[in-house]
Order: C-alpha cells, then sequence, then structure tokens
C-alpha cells in the first residue's frame, strides 16, 4: 500500500529542507512542486526561469493529478510518496476532490518572518501569495472529512526540535520514524525541480535542518496590513499545530 503525503507549505518556509528528510528514507520518493509550471502558465508570473519550468515540467493540472494519485513513480520498494506543495500554485480551477486521495499535512512558519523574507523576492505581495487562505481552504476542507484533525506544523518549533516533531508527524500519518530523516547528504537531488539552480543553493550546501534564529528585521510599513490579514489565517492553523 502507497501512502501519498501532501506537504502544503507557504513560500520562504523549510519547505525543501523538509523534502530533503523525507528523500532521505529508503522508502520513499518524492515530488517538487508539481503544480509549478501550471501555476506559472496560468497566473503568468515571471519567476527566474519560468520557460524552461514550463518547458520542462508538466503544466495541465489534469495530468498532474493523475500522476499525483496515480502508481508510485518507482518501483524500488518505496511505499510512501511524498509530495512538496506550495499552497498558493493550488488555483481556484483547480478540482479539490483528488486531495481525498492524500494523507494532507501543513507547514506553516510566523508571518512577520515569512513577509520579511518574501519582500525580497516580491516587493508588494497578496494574501494570495501566501498560501495562508490555501492552507486554510485546505485544512478545513480535510479537517470536515477525519475525527482527528491534519497535522499542523509550524517552522519554528521544527527547527528547535527537529527530531520531536518528525516523530510526531510520522505518527500522525501513519509511517515509523526513521532517524535518516534528521540528516542528508549536501548537493543536489535528480528529484529537486529544474527551479533548483535559482533558490536551493542553501539547502544544498545543507546537511540537516539548520537551528532556529530569531529573525532582527523589522517589517516594511507598508505590509503592516498584509501581516494583520495573514494573521487571522496563521492563527487558525498554528492552534492545531503538533508540539
Amino acid at each position: 500500500m502507497v501512502r501519498r503525503i501532501a506537504m502544503w507549505s507557504g513560500p520562504r518556509n523549510i519547505s525543501t529542507a523538509m523534502m530533503r528528510a523525507w528523500g532521505n528514507r529508503p522508502d520513499t520518493i518524492v515530488c517538487d512542486e508539481p503544480l509549478y509550471a501550471h501555476y506559472l502558465t496560468v497566473t503568468g508570473i515571471d519567476h527566474p526561469g519560468r520557460k524552461e519550468i514550463i518547458a520542462h515540467h508538466a503544466s495541465d493540472w489534469r495530468k498532474v493529478i493523475t500522476q499525483l494519485t496515480g502508481p508510485i513513480p518507482t518501483p524500488e520498494n518505496e511505499t510512501i510518496f511524498y509530495q512538496k506543495h506550495m499552497a498558493h500554485h493550488l488555483l481556484d480551477e483547480i478540482d479539490r476532490g483528488w486531495l481525498d486521495e492524500v494523507t494532507n499535512c501543513f507547514l506553516i512558519r510566523d508571518p512577520r518572518e515569512m513577509l520579511t523574507s518574501l519582500c525580497k523576492v516580491i516587493p508588494n505581495p497578496t494574501i494570495a501569495d501566501t498560501g495562508l487562505p490555501q492552507q486554510v481552504e485546505i485544512f478545513k476542507r480535510v479537517k470536515r472529512k477525519v475525527v482527528i484533525a491534519p497535522p499542523v506544523l509550524d517552522a519554528k518549533d521544527m527547527l528547535e526540535n527537529p527530531e520531536k516533531i518528525l516523530r510526531l508527524l510520522c505518527s500522525a500519518v501513519g509511517v515509523t520514524f526513521d532517524e535518516v530523516m534528521l540528516s542528508w547528504p549536501p548537493g543536489p537531488r535528480d528529484t529537486d525541480g529544474i527551479w533548483a539552480k535559482h533558490w536551493y543553493a542553501s539547502v544544498e550546501q545543507s546537511t540537516g535542518f539548520m537551528p532556529y534564529t530569531p529573525k532582527s528585521e523589522s517589517l516594511p510599513e507598508h505590509l503592516i496590513p498584509l501581516y494583520d490579514a495573514c494573521m487571522k489565517y496563521y492563527e487558525i492553523l498554528f492552534d492545531q499545530r503538533l508540539y
């Protein structure tokens, strides 16, 4: 039996490090932001490597969902299919029915820290760019259908105690924790998206989760209204987190 784990994250989070942790397991195959090409195609947003991403990755969401819910991509005894998703890639036209076929999990980060980092890439982000409305939408959909709320991880908790939070996550999704999730070899992976050369430099040098360090930067004044809007979504998820 294949267990499909869909981890929904926002931008400027530890989502790629989390993918490294799962990808280091011998029983797990991972995929990297499978809806990214569709997102770029539909929105027209000019991200680094946009044309190359669309050329090399599936841009039809129907094809992507078929891959995410179909046979596991490799036959080498892997029984876990870990899917790293950016929540803002789940655009409105994408049918939500497939979410019932995966184990949905959520990775969140304090909006102040997220926005101070995000605005360096997107000077004037919108609430949709943060992925928080989409995360809450998915969370509420899943929660209506299950007895126990789906697992939510906060990046700060994760970095302060990786083993504890990973053990809680593994228990919540019904798999056995493996210590190999705590460290991994440096370098790129064949499973990384083609955009890795633009974004993954620090992760490629990493060998594990970096210790948490508070951010000293202040939030730009023009982002304070957005921060307030983000907090309303963040608090819904934060109250449900594993810790």
